[in-house]
């Protein structure tokens, strides 16, 4: 062992020549990356004993104000760019496929089947939005019966689920199929800006980076098909001001879309495109 006793130049090496010999080559691998930059971060900073605890204090803060329905620690990983990150890590996109961005808290597994065409808003707020596209592979060929899973806040700024009781349920969530042509279609309303949870450690953290908690306004989608590649994605009205604020950095710039004013209200225009699956 080259060093057996701790110092503060080899710090780093003397907790990993710690690792046993049972240890498995990942944890070995992820382990190693993650001491040799935590110490570093030490070192270059040099936090006074007072920050240090601190830093504990938040930590604890995060973990306390965790349940079952909010998970402090990924909305603190997403607020650093770190959700991001692995998604866009685990799910790169190849040529014109629709990108990748994170699932979010508020997704929930079946929603109502619609023929194309029906009206997802069931609480008759907010300005009427048409949506209408196909899905596609790489060449551009039409994908019959995909499905296509949107789901989106209200007028103002909720998702159903954290308005039970004043939202009807499964407001503004859908399931359509695209048809022979790949086409599908459905009313929505234009989506808007909303504040992630900023009552908590995060908020605070926030708050000290100057840093507003608002999402730019958007609509999730899952796009699956057999034989192909699912997407999990947004699209974003090119008019939010928080495009470039946007506290989860989801915003990727190939997915805002043409939102057009019409005389009864908004329309969009939006193609999926999806990989052959590998």
């Amino acid at each position: 062992m080259a060093h057996p006793y701790f110092d503060a130049e080899h710090s780093a090496e003397v907790v990993l020549e710690r690792l046993g010999p049972r240890t498995s080559a990942r944890t070995r691998e992820v382990m190693s990356s993650i001491v040799r930059h935590l110490h570093e971060v030490v070192k270059e900073t040099k936090p006074t004993h007072e920050e240090w605890l601190e830093a504990i204090g938040f930590l604890t803060r995060t973990g306390q104000m965790c349940s079952d329905w909010r998970q402090e620690f990924i909305l603190l990983s997403d607020t650093l760019g770190v959700t991001m990150l692995v998604d866009a890590l685990n799910h790169p996109r190849g040529g014109q496929a629709t990108e990748h961005t994170i699932l979010g808290p508020f997704y929930v597994e079946n929603a109502p089947r619609y023929p194309n065409g029906a009206n997802l808003c069931l609480d008759h707020k907010g300005q009427p939005l048409q949506v209408r596209g196909r899905v596609l592979d790489l060449e551009g060929n039409p994908i019959a019966g995909a499905t296509v899973d949107a789901w989106q806040t209200n007028e103002d700024g909720f998702y159903d689920v954290q308005q039970k009781g004043l939202q009807p349920d499964m407001n503004l969530r859908g399931v359509f199929a695209s048809e022979a042509s790949g086409a599908y279609w459905f009313t929505t309303v234009k989506p808007r800006y909303y504040p992630i949870p900023d009552d908590g450690p995060v908020g605070q953290l926030l708050g000290s980076m100057d840093r507003g908690p608002e999402r730019a306004a958007h609509i999730h989608f899952i796009v699956k098909a057999p034989g192909f590649q699912p997407v999990i994605t947004h699209v974003f009205p090119p008019d939010c001001p928080f495009l470039q604020k946007d506290a989860v950095f989801g915003v990727k710039q190939s997915l805002i879309g043409d939102f057009r004013k019409t005389d009864t209200g908004w329309s969009l225009e939006w193609d999926f495109v999806l990989e052959r699956a590998r």
